[in-house]
């Protein structure tokens, strides 16, 4: 029962968000053999102001053993 939660800055659009949200869906059928059922997607929105110590911080530089895919920047 994969779900995928999408941090990231408000400015997208809900356009945008369904687009992720479908390849992102499709994407996990593919590669861990989920079914549509079984796959949920969630999107938070965290100002850019409070990124470095809501998810930066905590979830990148103190969860770093957890990243498959580390961002290339620093803050």
């Amino acid at each position: 029962m994969p779900h995928v939660l999408v941090k990231l800055v408000p400015g997208k659009t809900e356009e945008q968000k369904r687009a992720l949200t479908d390849a992102i869906s499709q994407s996990v059928q593919q590669h861990l053999g989920s079914t549509e059922d079984e796959v949920s997607v969630a999107f938070e929105e965290v100002p850019m102001d409070q990124w470095a110590e809501t998810v930066y911080r905590p979830e990148i530089v103190g969860a770093a053993d957890k990243l498959y895919k580390k961002p290339g920047y620093t803050l």
